[in-house]
């Protein structure tokens, strides 16, 4: 045992981990480009973007230039009653790739923290407004929002939660019309879907702030694909019942559905939405909440009780802003949505042999995402299957992560044409294996 696993094994406690069990994590020395390096010097492809951030790969030369330069200048400052040039390029750079008037920009930490600002808007919206009766919330069946309280009240429909019911704020779920390919079935399950939407609109729709929706592609709960247009009735019936619309693009934001944001192909614009994951592309923390120009002047007065009285430590953080900045320059100068395209493409190529499969049923791929369903495991977060599987991969140099029986494929856009074929050739030969 290294000395690094033996102070981790005394010290460390790890998220989403039963460490009664739990094998020994792998120690990750180095990472360049699509691939990681543990201490023996293995190479592993990142075939999940080490959770969904590292969108232009590990130790990108302008990101770690950027990050650099910035250190030297100034590494942090409060943000209340200060400002810096990081902050107000990326928060004019947002604005300026987000559609419509998305461009009062509010600064957090990670996806959960810009769910909770979220809310919160929504709810002192209406208080701000005189609609106090409105302090409930819609979500989807299914759906993941993250782990702090308010995120996983809205996310108690993905059972990962069910032992902190009793701290939660009041969410009505209702059911989501999932879809894959060589789906026949989705046009009722969506109308299913829409009639028990409009159902729970006519009883609480009179008491909800807002909805919140992950557009396109439910991540956590495992990868579950909707279409624009069922996304697109369900917020405007939402919007038709007086509920702001939240867009939860912390997983799908910056490309990764094949557009910048998945808004764009669902063609409805939200009245907030949450970044974060991809918006530093992996090198540090941060997440913002953005909202439109009618939500901000809600909270405009001259009394303070009007004003979102909410802030983080780090929020706007000079060298996470600077990082994020230098990423949305690289979707033009690396060309990066004609890699996802790319990436899509071959993905797109793998359908017809995952279908025909044995071991698997619900084959989908969108932007650079490929999933499906391990045929006949059951389970949530973890399975017999999945842990099976994970492993192997990791000793055939990939990782690849199932979440319970999904498996997906969600890789860096600077991914090689050669990687990619390794990790195809390499995903069927797992399944084959179990």
């Amino acid at each position: 045992m290294s000395d690094i696993l033996d102070i981790d094994k005394r010290h460390i406690w790890h998220p989403f981990t039963q460490h009664a069990s739990e094998r020994d994590p792998v120690v990750v020395t180095g990472a360049k480009g699509a691939c990681l390096f543990d201490e023996d010097g293995t190479e592993i492809l990142d075939l999940i973007s080490s959770w969904w951030t590292c969108i232009h790969g590990h130790g990108h030369p302008a990101l770690v230039e950027a990050l650099a330069v910035q250190a030297a200048k100034l590494d942090h400052v409060m943000f209340a009653g200060f400002t810096h040039a990081p902050a107000a390029t990326l928060s004019q750079s947002l604005a300026g790739v987000l559609p419509g008037d998305l461009t009062k920009v509010f600064f957090s930490d990670n996806g959960s923290t810009a769910v909770e600002v979220a809310l919160k808007l929504a709810f002192q919206y209406h208080r701000n407004r005189g609609e106090s009766a409105r302090t409930e919330f819609f979500a989807f069946e299914g759906g993941y929002h993250g782990d702090t309280l308010g995120a996983m009240s809205l996310g108690r429909g993905s059972n990962f939660f069910t032992l902190f019911e009793d701290l939660m704020c009041t969410v009505h779920a209702t059911p989501y019309a999932r879809t894959w390919e060589g789906d026949n079935a989705i046009g009722p399950r969506e109308e299913d879907a829409l009639e028990a939407f409009a159902k729970a609109l006519d009883e609480h729709g009179n008491k909800a702030a807002a909805i919140i929706i992950e557009p396109l592609m439910q991540g956590a709960s495992g990868f579950r694909f909707s279409r624009p247009e069922f996304v697109r009735q369900v917020s405007q019936m939402a919007r038709d019942a007086g509920l702001l619309v939240i867009y939860d693009e912390v997983a799908t934001g910056f490309g990764r559905t094949g557009t910048l944001f998945a808004c764009e192909q669902v063609g409805f614009l939200p009245d907030i939405i949450c970044l974060s994951k991809a918006l530093t592309a992996g090198m540090l923390p941060m997440a913002v909440t953005v909202a439109r120009e009618g939500v901000f002047e809600a909270f405009l007065s001259d009394k303070f009780d009007t004003a979102l009285a909410h802030g983080h430590t780090f929020t706007a953080n000079p060298l996470a802003c600077a990082v994020a900045c230098k990423s949305l320059e690289l979707f033009k100068q690396d060309k990066a949505l004609e890699k996802v395209a790319h990436i899509g493409a071959r993905n797109r190529d793998q359908l017809a042999r995952l279908m025909e499969h044995p071991r698997t049923e619900h084959a989908r791929a969108m932007g650079c995402m490929l999933a499906f369903e391990l045929a006949g495991s059951k389970g949530h977060y973890k399975t017999q299957d999945g842990e099976r599987l994970r492993d192997w991969y990791l000793k055939n140099g990939l990782n690849i992560r199932p979440l319970g029986p999904t498996v997906y494929l969600m890789p860096p856009y600077c991914i090689t044409d050669e990687q990619l074929t390794r990790a195809y050739d390499g995903l069927f030969a797992g399944l084959d294996q179990i």
